[in-house]
This record gives structure tokens, sequence and C-alpha cells, in this order.
């Protein structure tokens, strides 16, 4: 007879006592059962059955289907199976037992258990510590419910019995023996059947019963399944039921069979997860269905040839999917080889936007976005003109070289929209690693392409204006070079096949417009260099901030302030005494923000209920903004000895720097130079002091002073590295002014490179120190005669405003910049007895 013992569901480890007495519970449900085998009272029960009544308590059953003529144990734990079990107990000791529908019901409801069970006799109960009661049982008859007589506190139904009674006849008999020589198969191919249970089953005659006694050996099917053969009642659909799963199962376990024998040829017992899933995939192959992993390939196979990629990078996509098919799902190689396809396949390596120049368009798209700068929107038409002529897009590399502020990014965004093509930035300011533009190679964890190829993935185009903002910001270090990586990607004659180290693929840049930005020329290396065309921005003049501010800047912070003309109205008197006294540079970006604040305050006045229009005029900025943080006007009070006025030139544009002068006593001469100079501006401080020296009789002073006196030259702003040789011929007028006690005249400013000989050569960045110098309220400017030609860059107001004197030598700088002598005669310093600290 069998049994199909088995452990609930609800069994959790217990302690050394609980394991004992779980071990001779054991052994007395054996003793029990073994005496229920040997009862002569089992042998023959029919009278029983006749009398097993009709209204029973209710058991739902999950996961099991309890067939008749079993003995099996039962852990029964829910509440209300026990008080079912309880009842049953101190009754007639008969159960009716029924599978679950729903197997994840904890409390199940009717429609939630199926009609058909059976009945079945309570022979043991044992209650255990923990709550639960194992009980072992009888499975009698069959029985379906008509009816729930009550569902609390336990389910107690009116059944009906079920008898199957079928005489053999030839049929029965073949399907007898079909099904007994099935279940041998199935015996001898699998390892989780007993072939002690071969022998209980030759043993059953009884053709109803032999089908009830193998199905529950079948451990592989399904609740639904059992309960299917369960409720079959007719003996000769039964076993043509049984004998469709029995065919099923052997040919599984055949086919299992078969997947072991091929795999294991071809794989060792130490990769045991890349065995079970090629014995799925085969099944899956037999079965005519299709798994995630070929979905996956097949997926990825279908993209690469859509992608539109050159014939070297679509065969090396498909060697790496073959590498990617033929490994284990899970294997960290896997991971990488799925991204790096990812990458491949996300690549525009054909879509590109269609060229849309338009002169007339750009230009009007010029104007409309940026004021001023007509000499650089000049030379951009023409770069767009040549480029609609030619039909090409291979050209110079545009740098755009100026100030902060002076819309160097913004015009690389209307350059784009211009050419109906997208528009990518990239800053490189202090990028240090090489592989932020090549990329890193697959073989570090969580390489990727470098930040070119990410910008070509996100433009999703092949042909974007691609901008490199702050390119003369790249840094260098122990990981090599950004500038060099950049030659490759920047040449017009090598981007066609620019090589990233992540996709080991070469990718065609030709189609890419790039456009480069920088603050300073000097620090980009001369071979990078080469490879732009450099195109100057200068800095704004105090009118083109006041157009900008009235035309851009004020309307665009009163409408990201929620403001209207109805709430603020800046006077252009107040806007001008903002540019000269609040801001202090050759962009825009600070004047907005001085205006940005001065909405915010409105902002807060009209949402605390004041209405009416602000006008805000000159006198009324100390209010919003606080006390001037510039003095626009003279550099100096009164004319200084030993301090010259010099004008330079920085990243922020042009602006005016005051040098002083020290004489102290001494012995041997030294010169010491201050503020942060660089070994150009020292070499011109020295240049100018041999000067002075050379021309001691001329200026009347003692010829021997550097042997009793000492030098120090100081520039202000000394956390400012400064360099260059324009300071020298002002660091001459103030070595002059010290040593001949002549002051310098406050209304003048100079720029100029001096020799030995005191020549007076020329110097850069010309328009951006003269506007620095008309913004502090200089009058006269000493500029190089040579540099003549770049006051035609100036604007009409500025050349009205200033008086330029074009000089040659230092004998010319000395005589317009210094003042006669403060006391009668020039006044000589001489002798060790005599030091002035001026």
């Amino acid at each position: 007879m069998p049994r199909t013992p088995r452990k609930a569901k609800g069994d959790t480890g217990e302690g050394p006592a609980g394991k004992r007495r779980s071990r001779r519970l054991l052994e007395e449900i054996a003793r029990q059962e073994l005496t229920a085998l040997e009862s002569p009272e089992l042998e023959n029960n029919e009278g029983a059955e006749d009398a097993l009544p009709t209204v029973l308590p209710l058991l739902p059953i999950r996961d099991q289907v309890y067939f008749p003529h079993m003995i099996f144990p039962l852990l029964v734990g829910r509440e209300k199976s026990v008080r079912a079990l309880e009842e049953a107990t101190a009754g007639n000791r008969y159960i009716l037992l029924v599978a679950q529908k729903n197997l994840q019901a904890e409390d199940p409801e009717p429609e939630d258990i199926y009609s058909i069970g059976i009945i079945a006799e309570i022979m043991q109960v044992l209650r255990v510590p923990d709550g639960t009661v194992r009980v072992m049982l009888e499975g009698l008859e069959r029985c379906e419910i008509l009816h729930y007589l009550q569902t609390e506190p336990y389910f107690r139904v009116a059944v009906r019995i079920l008898r199957t009674e079928e005489k053999k006849d030839l049929l029965i008999e073949a399907l007898m023996r079909s099904v007994v020589a099935q279940f041998e198969q199935v015996v001898n191919a699998s390892k989780n059947i007993q072939p002690e249970a071969l022998i209980n089953v030759v043993n059953t005659d009884d053709p109803g019963r032999l089908a009830d006694v193998i199905t529950p050996y079948l451990r592989q099917m399904r609740v639904d399944a059992q309960q299917e053969i369960l409720e079959t009642l007719d003996v000769k659909e039964r076993l043509h039921r049984l004998s469709l799963v029995l065919k099923k199962e052997a040919e599984i376990l055949d086919i299992q069979k078969s997947i072991r024998s091929r795999v294991e040829k071809e794989m060792g017992e130490t990769q045991k997860e890349f065995l079970l899933r090629e014995q799925l995939k085969i099944i899956q192959q037999e079965l005519g269905e299709r798994d995630e992993r070929s979905s996956e390939i097949e997926e990825y196979r279908a993209r690469i040839a859509a992608a539109g990629m050159p014939e070297a990078a679509a065969e090396r996509a498909n060697r790496e999917l073959d590498r990617l098919e033929k490994m284990p799902f899970a294997t960290p190689e896997g991971v990488v080889i799925r991204n790096y396809l990812d990458w491949l396949v996300s690549l525009p390596w054909s879509a590109a936007t269609p060229d849309d120049i338009d002169l007339e368009k750009a230009a009007a798209m010029l104007d409309a976005d940026h004021y001023g700068l007509e000499k650089t929107k000049e030379r951009i038409l023409e770069f767009l003109a040549v480029r609609r002529l030619t039909g090409t897009t291979r050209g110079p590399i545009l740098c755009f070289v100026g100030p902060p502020g002076v819309g160097k990014t913004s015009i690389g965004r209307s350059i784009a929209a211009a050419l109906n093509r997208k528009f990518i930035r990239v800053s490189l300011g202090g990028v240090r690693d090489e592989a932020e533009i090549r990329g890193h190679r697959r073989t570090y964890i969580g390489a990727m392409p470098g930040r070119i190829i990410q910008g070509i993935k996100q433009a999703g185009a092949r042909n974007p204006v691609f901008m490199l903002d702050e390119i003369d910001k790249l840094g260098m270090d122990f990981r090599g070079d950004p500038s060099s990586a950049l030659l490759e990607a920047l040449d017009p004659e090598q981007n066609r096949e620019f090589s990233d180290h992540y996709l080991e693929v070469p990718f065609d840049l030709s189609d890419v417009m790039f456009v480069t930005t920088a603050n300073l020329l000097d620090p980009i290396p001369p071979a990078l260099r080469d490879r732009m065309e450099v195109i100057p921005f200068t800095g704004y003049t105090e009118e083109d901030k006041l157009a900008i501010a009235c035309r851009f800047l004020v309307p665009k912070q009163r409408r990201d302030h929620g403001l209207s003309e109805q709430h603020l109205n800046i006077t252009d008197e107040a806007l001008r005494h903002l540019i000269r006294q609040y801001t202090r540079e050759a962009g825009v970006r600070n004047l907005e923000r001085e205006i940005a604040a001065i909405c915010r305050k409105i902002a807060r006045q009209v949402v605390a209920g004041e209405t009416g229009t602000v006008t805000v005029d000159a006198e009324d900025l100390p209010v919003f903004l606080g006390q001037p943080r510039y003095r626009y006007g003279l550099v100096e009070e009164r004319d200084e000895i030993a301090a010259a006025t010099g004008l330079v030139y920085t990243e922020a544009g042009g602006d005016i720097v005051t040098i002083e002068v020290s004489l102290l006593r001494g012995h041997e001469g030294r010169v010491q130079l201050t503020g942060h100079l660089g070994d150009v501006m020292k070499e011109s401080a020295q240049t100018a002091l041999s000067f002075i020296r050379s021309r001691a009789a001329t200026l009347g002073v003692d010829e021997e002073f550097h042997r009793h006196l000492d030098v120090h030259v100081h520039v202000p702003a000394g956390s400012v590295p400064k360099d260059g040789p324009s300071a020298g011929i002002t660091i001459a007028a103030a070595i002059a002014s010290a040593l001949t006690r002549r002051p310098v005249r406050k209304d003048v400013a100079m720029t100029g490179e001096i020799t030995l000989r005191g020549r007076v050569l020329p110097v850069g960045g010309v328009r951006e120190k003269v506007l620095a110098a008309h913004r502090a309220g200089i009058r006269t400017v000493l500029i190089p005669a040579d540099n003549e030609k770049d006051l035609e860059e100036l604007p009409d107001y500025v050349r009205r405003d200033l008086c330029f004197r074009l000089v040659q030598h230092m004998d010319e700088v000395l005589e317009i910049a210094l003042l006669p002598s403060e006391s009668a005669g020039a006044l000589a310093i001489s002798g060790p007895h005599r030091s002035e600290r001026l």
C-alpha cells in the first residue's frame, strides 16, 4: 500500500529535545502503520464503506492531492483545520480531505476549494508542543461536496460518495498492462522513485486502485493534473489519462538522459551552472520554444544589422556577439560584452541631420542673439559661406579666444541653430587624464568611451556642432596628456578614423564641426594651436554693455523674476553707473548678476503687496546694491612719485595696475621684485633698471646710486600671477620717478616692452587695454608706435575721448609721463648717508 509522507510547509527546525521527540513520534507512527497493515479489519472494509457518513468536517489541503487506499501522515497547523480535525476525532473519526485551487490562500473560501476529494479515517493523532497536530490518515473513498453547511469555526459539508466499480475486460486489461509497463520504464529512468514501488504496483489487480496507487508516486505532477485524475470516475478514462502522463514523463526522462550525455562530453563538473542552462536550452528546443537568451542574441544581431556600421565595426560586433552566445549568462565577462555591444549599436554610424546653410538667416540669428562682435560675426559667416560652396565639412577648427562673459559659448549654439545641427558642449577645464578624451580600455572595471564618443552618442547624429569649452584649461599629469589626445580628433586629415580605446574600431569624425573656446591662447600647446583657426573675441565697451543691458539683460531678468515693465524700470544713467561703479569686467556676467539682485528686491516688494512702478535711478543703486565697489575716474587722486599706471591684459579682459617702487638703504644694490611675477616680467624689470642706470647722468641722478641703494619693485594684487614684457616702460617710469623725485602724471597710462637701448617694442591686447583705461578715466595713453594699426579696432567714441601718444623710445615716455621736480631742479640722491622710502 503506497505511502507519501511529506514535510509540512510550516515545519521549522527544532532543538535536540525536539528532534528526539520527533524521532520517537515517527517510530510510533511507523509501528501503528505496520499494525494497521497487519490488521484483518483492513482486509475487508466493505461494510465500513456502506456506513460512511454524508456530513463531514472539511480539511483543505495545500500543494498535494491524496487518493483512496493511501495511508499517510499529515501535519495540521491552521487554526480552522485543527478545529475540523478535533471535531472529527471527537466524533466518528471521519474527515473530508480536499485540495485547494489557490495554493497561496492561507484562509481559503469555498470557491478556493475543489469540489471532489476523499473521505479519510483518522488512525492516530499526536499534538506537538509548537501547537501543530500530527495525524496518521487512511484514504477510503472519493466523494463530492454537495453544499457547505457551515464555514465557521471550521468547514462542515454535505457530501455524496463516488464509488467507481468497473469489470475487467480486454481493453481494461490492456490499459493496465500498458500503465504498469510505462511505470516500470519511469522507475528505471528516474532517481526519485524507489524500486520497491514497482512491486506494490505489480501486485495491484484492481484497475481503479491501480491508477490511485501510481499517481502519488509522480511527484512532478502539478496539483491540478493530480486533481483531474482524482475527479475522473470512469476507470478506462482514468487509466488512459494516467497512460498519457506516464508517456510524457518517460519522454522527458529520455530527453534528460540525452541532454546529460550530450552536454557532459563538452563541459566538466566545475561548470554546473552552464550544464543546467544547456539542459534547459535543449529542452526548449525539443518543445519548440524560445528562451530569453536566444531572444537577446537575436535582438543584438538585428540591432547590429540596423546600425549601419562600417564593415570593420560590424565584423567586430558580430565576433563579440558570438563570444557572448557561448558564455554562461551571469559571467562578469558577459556583462562587459553586453555594455560594449550596447555602445556600438547606439552610436549614430550613419544617422546625420541635413545642413541648411542660409547666410541671411544665420546673420539674422547672430545679430538677434549677440550684440556687437562685428568682426567675429563676419568671420563666422565667411566660414559658413565656404562650407556652402564646397559642399564639404572639412575645414579649419574654429577657436574662439576672449575673456569670460563675451558670448563665446552662446555663439557656438547660434552656429548650430543656423546649420540645423545638434549642439554638444563638453567642458575640458581641469581634465588631466588622457582617457577622458580617448576612453578607457575594456580591461578596466567601469570602462567607458571618451567624452567625444559620449557626446556623439548624446547628439544622436554623426555631424553635430561639437564645442570643446575651456581648451586652455587642460592639464597634464602621470595619466597622460589630454591635449595630445585631441590632436587626432581636431586634425581634419586624421579624424576620419578616430580611434577610441574603448570602441577599438575607428569612428568617422570628419562630419563633426568642432569649435573650441579659450580665455588665453598662450597655454594651448603649439601643435594643438596649429590645427585651429583663432577668432579673437574682444571685450565689450561701456556703450556695448549699456546696449546689451537695455536690450537683453534687463528684459531677461524681469521675465525670470516674474516682473514686468509695470513693476520695474531701470534708467540708462543707473545702468551706466552700474557698469562703472559695481562691475569691472570685459563681459557682462557680473552686470547681469547685479541686475538680478535689483529684480529680487523688487520681487519681494511686489509679494509684500507694494504696488506701483519702481524706477531705479543712479542715486538709488546704494539702496539696492550697497556702496559702490569700484571708483570710476582718475586712477590716483593726485600725481604720485614712484607710482606709474600700467595697462595689462588678463583672462577677464583689460585692466589697469599701479606699479610701485621703493628705494631702501643698502650696500649691494639689490633689486627685489614682488607681486607674484613671472620670469618674463622679472627680466623686463631688470632691463628697465639697467636702462635707467645708463641714463643716470641725463636724469641728474648719481651714477653710483646702485652701490648704496636697493630697489624694490612691487605690482599690487599679489595673489594674481602676472607675466609678460608689456610692463617694461611702466616699471622704468616708476624707477625714474623714484630716483628723480619727479611725480608721474595721474591721468597717464602706458604699455610697451623696453629694450636695453630704450626702444619701445609693440605688445598685444591693445584694444582691451585701451578700453580698460577708458573705463578707469584715463585721458592719455602711451602705446608703442608700431601698435598704431590696433587703434582702428577701437570704437569712435573711445578714440574721441582719449589722447594717444605713440612712442618709439623711453626718453619720450619720461618726457610725457614725468612732471617737473617738486623742489628746484632734479633731486639727486647720493651718498650712503641718504635713504628715502617712497
